[in-house]
This record gives structure tokens, C-alpha cells and sequence, in this order.
């Protein structure tokens, strides 16, 4: 792969995010393809989901989560159920499991280490946490236990857009994500992280910044998602401003398929997902589509449904009814309807010489 696509400059991502002519479209959307194929081939590793609290400490101002929301019915997974949908991840051939929650500090460090060791020895699978933000006796004592990942999301780079929207715990001062991610890479964690698309005040500059943020942590986990407004919350009621009509980034299928094209070229071995918030938006094809623009993971759901619904971090969520093996023959048919096979092993990401060639973007 020519360097140059890992050294595209800040004007040039802006660029291609701005673009709207649909042949060039069509060659990023190939280069995009031809680099993922290269650095990490024809195998969509699966993720099964397990949203285990929507408890939440913090007031993020576009989560549906967020402490003061009171319109939400809370709850927190037992551990007997989480393993039930660990046991169902191994069954179905997964080798990731995810547990998923709000900044829940209900999850004590000692339930959760002895949740990790149980998951590690019953069922060998790697373990995902995301779970917010966490202070290092955790992150070291869950590394310790068996962790293999960690998702932090920056949401953007912007440090004052971020400030907005991420107020700070009580008593803190305003976080800083970066520092967290390279802090987890120092414990040893695959870490990854992600970005939201078309948030109120976000610039397309803003987001090629976040694009070269991801460069410049090298992470080995990368989610791009759109958007979507939840009414419970700040920017739900339009209480943040948008940036100018030229300036200010759409929230739309496109920009994020933009977004994650750009991000598989200037991060060619990290694995990123085809978000579920790209099959809200598209039900039909959004997962496809994002796949065949860059993307080599899918996270099929395996909360169960009573608690699936409550996980609501936008509304209208794809899928909210779907039992877990419902979602897993879904996607397996979906992989396959596009010649890419269901991978398996834990997938965790690859360091390597591409096996093929890659387009070149001027």
C-alpha cells in the first residue's frame, strides 16, 4: 500500500468529506474496499453485544442513558444471565463478546473481575469491555483478569464541541479521551474508539481531524456512526447550536459511509464495525453497504429483548425485537450476501504486509 494514504493531509480528507460527485464516490468506496480486503481479507468477525446495564453517573447531552433522564426504566444485568448470553456467543461460533454499559459504578471492580475470569475460563471467548470511564486501579485489575479490549469513545476531537456535549463528571474537570486510550494501549489493551457523525456544532474540518486522531493514536478498534437525536436529551430539544449551513457536518448515511472509507485507508489494519446505527438508518442494506465501504466486523445483539429496549441510547434502535439467534442467522445471511464469509477466532487485529494491491487516491 503506497504511503500516501496513510499521510493523506487534513485538506484532502476534508475534501473527499465534502465530495458529492458519485464517480468519485465510487473510486473511494473501491479504494476503501480494496484496502480492507488487503490488510485484513474477506472475513467479518462477530461481536455478540451484551448491553448489561443503562445505568449511567454521567449527563452526556446526546445519550439517552444520561443520569437525568427519568422518563427510562433502569436495570442491570445478573451475572447468571450475562454468562446465559456468553455460553449462546460461543454456541453461535463468536469469538468476541462485548459487555456493554453506562458509566454504571454499580459495576464494582470485584464483580466485574470475577465476571472476566468466569467468561475466560467457561468459555474461552475474548472480552470487550466498554464500560465509560473508568480509574486505573479497574482498568488494571480487568486487564489482569483477562480483558482483551477496551472501547473508549472520543465522539470528536473538538475539544470545545466535546466539552458540550460531555460535561464532566461531578466534581471533575472535563476528560481527556486521548490520554485514556493511550493509557489503556499501555496496559496492554487492544484499545478502540469512535465518532459520531453530524452532532450538532461539528465542522467537516472537526471531522477530519477526528479522522486523523485515529491515525495518530493508532487504534485497533474503530466505530463511525451517525447521529441520531434522542428527544430526553440537550441536543434532542435543540438546545446546542448548529454549526454554519456550510460548515456544519449531516448526520446522514453518505457522510458516514464517507467517514468510514477514509478511515480504512488511513488505518488500514484496525477493525471496524458496520454500526447499528448505519442499519437504523438503512434497515434494508445499511450493514452491507457499510462492509463493502471499509467495514469487517458486525455486532450482532445478544441482550436479551426485555432489556434490549431499555438500552436506549437513541431511539427506534434496528432490530429492538429480535432474539439473539433471530439476529444471528440475520447476519450470517447478510455476510454472505455480499461473497464475505463469517470469520472466526477471536479476530483480534492483525499487524501484517497487505496481501494485495490498493487503489491510489489523488
Amino acid at each position: 500500500m503506497d504511503t500516501a494514504f496513510l499521510n493523506m493531509s487534513l485538506e484532502t480528507l476534508e475534501g473527499w468529506l465534502r465530495e458529492t460527485d458519485e464517480t468519485r464516490l465510487e473510486t473511494l468506496w473501491t479504494a476503501a474496499d480494496e484496502t480492507r480486503r488487503a490488510y485484513v481479507g474477506d472475513e467479518v468477525h462477530l461481536r455478540g453485544l451484551i448491553e448489561i446495564s443503562n445505568r449511567c453517573a454521567r449527563n452526556c447531552a446526546y445519550c439517552g442513558l444520561r443520569a437525568d433522564n427519568k422518563q427510562i426504566e433502569r436495570y442491570r444485568m445478573e451475572k447468571h444471565e450475562i454468562m446465559d448470553c456468553a455460553h449462546q456467543a460461543k454456541g453461535f461460533g463468536y469469538g468476541t463478546v462485548v459487555l456493554q454499559a453506562g458509566e454504571d459504578f454499580g459495576i464494582t471492580r470485584a464483580w466485574m473481575t470475577d465476571l472476566i475470569q468466569t467468561i475466560k475460563a467457561e468459555t474461552g471467548l475474548a472480552v470487550t469491555l466498554s464500560l465509560g470511564e473508568r480509574d486505573d486501579d479497574d482498568l488494571t485489575a480487568w486487564r489482569e483478569a483477562g480483558a482483551d479490549r477496551y472501547l473508549l469513545r472520543f465522539e470528536t476531537s473538538n475539544k470545545e464541541l466535546y466539552a458540550r456535549i460531555h460535561p464532566p463528571a461531578k466534581g471533575k474537570t472535563v476528560s481527556d479521551r486521548p490520554a485514556i486510550l493511550r493509557r489503556l494501549q499501555a496496559l496492554g489493551y487492544e484499545a478502540g474508539s469512535g465518532v459520531m457523525i453530524g452532532i450538532p456544532g461539528q465542522t467537516y474540518a472537526s471531522v477530519a481531524q477526528d479522522i486523523d486522531l485515529f491515525r495518530a493514536l493508532d487504534l485497533d478498534m474503530l466505530g463511525v456512526g451517525p447521529y441520531i437525536a434522542h428527544p430526553h436529551t440537550p441536543l434532542g430539544e435543540d438546545k446546542m447550536p448548529a454549526a454554519p449551513a456550510n460548515e456544519q457536518v449531516p448526520n446522514t448515511e453518505l457522510m458516514t459511509y464517507k467517514v468510514v472509507a477514509l478511515t480504512r485507508l488511513v488505518c488500514p489494519e484496525a477493525n471496524l464495525p458496520s454500526t447499528t446505527a448505519l442499519a437504523t438508518l438503512n434497515l434494508a442494506n445499511g450493514r452491507e453497504l457499510g462492509l463493502l465501504r471499509g467495514a469487517n466486523i458486525l455486532m450482532p445483539n445478544m441482550t436479551p429483548p426485555q432489556y434490549r429496549v431499555l438500552y436506549e441510547i437513541y431511539p427506534a434502535k434496528a432490530c429492538i425485537q429480535e432474539t439473539a439467534r433471530d439476529c444471528h442467522a440475520c447476519m450470517g445471511a447478510r455476510i454472505r450476501s455480499i461473497g464475505r464469509t463469517p470469520g472466526t477466532g477471536h479476530g483480534g487485529r492483525k499487524h501484517r504486509v497487505p496481501t494485495g494491491e490498493s487503489l491510489f487516491l489523488h
